[in-house]
């Protein structure tokens, strides 16, 4: 596999990550638009395209990324109480779902929330990275909040469904990240088709064309469509995702395509403006 060029997006030695080149939030304003299983086969799409990636669950009250990469295990500890990621897929990985009991919920409140994010950041041991993911919560609180302000991050990816419901919401998650200055590379419209395997008919069973419309209005970068199918749920409930399971599916193609196009995203940014 031929080495890939990365620019570097973050500031050099002024960050808790200083390792890692580029940091790429992955948002959603409403819960159940598979933002999970959009950032975990992003980051292993890019994984597969010969980058270093790291993946950080940011969910702390509902974390998923143990179950959709099938990973029981506890990460290590280093001599001087750093976690060590836990390795699978290609992917370097944390989650308090290595973590936490799994029949324990965790109750904490706003400032235990940060701070939580603020050690999965600086206490755990990422080494050199091109890419960390970071899966937010849906919504726009404590979480999203705390890591924009931590770290500089590259932008965010802002995934929707095509329902008019949950378009509302993606304006005020928008509006939040433009608030705290970080850039949205994009909106990334999941669920958007279903294409039978029959008939190999398409069928848009949410509606058709509302994220592009959106994307437009507001003036951002329309990342494209996924698609809605069993195999793509199949995946994540089993622990081997479908860019893992089926490479060269066409359902993993489109998640690909999304890795490239961030890949792209990023490295204009990284380049120096006129003058």
């Amino acid at each position: 596999m031929a080495e890939l060029h990365i620019p570097r997006t973050l500031p050099e030695g002024g960050t808790i990550i200083p390792q890692v080149r580029n940091a790429v939030a992955v948002a959603s304003s409403k819960g159940g638009v598979g933002k999970s299983t959009v950032c975990l086969n992003t980051a292993l799409s890019m994984a597969r395209m010969g980058a270093r990636v790291g993946l950080l669950d940011a969910d702390i009250y509902g974390p998923s990324l143990h179950l959709m990469t099938g990973v029981k295990q506890q990460p290590e500890i280093t001599s001087d109480n750093r976690l060590i990621p836990v390795e699978a897929h290609g992917l370097s990985m944390m989650s308090m779902g290595f973590l936490a009991d799994e029949n324990t919920p965790v109750v904490w409140r706003g400032p235990l929330l940060a701070q939580a994010v603020q050690q999965f950041l600086a206490q755990v041991e990422w080494g050199e990275l091109d890419f960390l993911f970071l899966d937010l919560p849906p919504g726009t609180g404590d979480i999203p909040l705390t890591l924009s302000q931590a770290i500089a991050l590259s932008g965010v990816v802002i995934v929707t469904t095509p329902q008019e419901v949950a378009l509302e919401d993606v304006e005020r998650g928008i509006a939040m990240f433009e608030k705290v200055e970080v850039d949205v590379l994009g909106l990334v419209e999941n669920m958007s088709y279903y294409l039978c395997p029959h008939c190999s008919e398409r069928h848009e069973i949410f509606g058709h064309g509302g994220g592009r419309a959106f994307a437009e209005r507001l003036g951002i970068e329309y990342l494209g469509e996924l698609p809605m199918d069993s195999s793509i749920r199949r995946g994540g409930d089993e622990g081997t995702p479908i860019v893992v399971a089926a490479p060269q599916s066409s359902h993993a193609q489109a998640f690909a395509q999304l890795a490239k196009r961030i890949l792209e995203i990023t490295a204009e940014l990284a380049q120096p403006g006129p003058g």
